[in-house]
């Protein structure tokens, strides 16, 4: 499998980098692969990863090897029902196995420390109410915790921990990224309050909840980042894959729109491509 050459060099010092963090959004997180796309054709360099949920999910497979070509094509053909698997509620709807076990195959097994790129994937601890991010260990294990909606799925369990959805604590880890050694910083914000939505299901309520309570805490945060890509999905459900077409056009056309703020940028701070 071909690995870019992510090499960047600055005039009169060492190479810098630049980081990449990727959100939480459900299925909006397919526009992460757009993203990533518009960033190699552009010849922008991804030296290392943080994502929360979806975001740790496009990211671990990015950052394990696999080419944007197979993402898109893993991403329009992905079908949710296909990795759901229903158990008898108590900490929540979906058990959880089959989904990881699918990560385990698409990442063939890969731990974080062996990734092409650095990575990082940041989850909740329930019970103590703390971000936990992993830098080791087994990528489905930590991709799995990452994306656990409350609620939705039921909780993974590592290392005597309970662990949720990264979301819940930090949306888009921009600061993540910057504790990684990352000089500047790319955020990917694909949340976003679908208002006056139809609410129909428990997926509809806890999926708008979560939305609507990480609005104002992910400001913050956000705000570390050198330059945030906002693709408009709005009109998107958080949890329905049937428009991931869609939705990675957006985060195509959301980058380039950023390129001439992102050069800049790198241009500012001495970057030679």
């Amino acid at each position: 499998m071909d690995i870019l050459d992510h090499s960047i060099e600055q005039e009169g010092g060492a190479g810098m980098k630049i980081g990449l963090a990727l959100g939480s959004g459900g299925a909006r997180g397919l526009a992460h692969a757009g993203v990533i796309k518009v960033l190699e054709e552009e010849n922008i360099p991804i030296h290392m990863i943080a994502g929360s949920s979806m975001g740790a999910l496009v990211g671990a497979l990015y950052a394990s090897g696999m080419t944007t070509e197979r993402l898109y094509r893993l991403a329009t053909a992905f079908r949710r029902n296909d990795y759901i698997d229903w158990t008898v509620p108590k900490m929540g709807l979906v058990a959880g196995r089959q989904i990881k076990h699918f990560i385990s195959v698409m990442t063939k097994q890969k731990r974080i420390e062996d990734a092409h790129i650095p990575l990082a994937i940041v989850a909740t601890d329930l019970q103590k109410g703390e971000k936990v991010v992993f830098r080791k260990g087994s990528i489905a294990d930590a991709v799995r915790a990452s994306i656990s909606i409350p609620g939705i799925f039921v909780p993974e369990r590592w290392n005597g921990r309970l662990l949720v959805d990264g979301g819940v604590i930090d949306r888009v880890p921009a600061t993540v990224v910057r504790d990684m050694g990352a000089d500047v910083v790319i955020a990917v914000d694909v949340a976003s309050v679908k208002k006056n939505d139809t609410i129909t299901s428990i997926f509809d309520v806890v999926l708008q909840s979560l939305d609507i309570i990480q609005a104002e805490l992910a400001s913050h945060r956000i705000a570390q980042a050198d330059v945030v890509i906002r693709p408009s999905l709005e009109r998107y459900s958080s949890y329905a894959f049937t428009h991931a077409k869609e939705m990675i056009q957006m985060g195509e056309e959301a980058t380039r729109q950023q390129l001439p703020i992102i050069r800049q940028l790198l241009a500012e701070k001495g970057f030679k491509q």
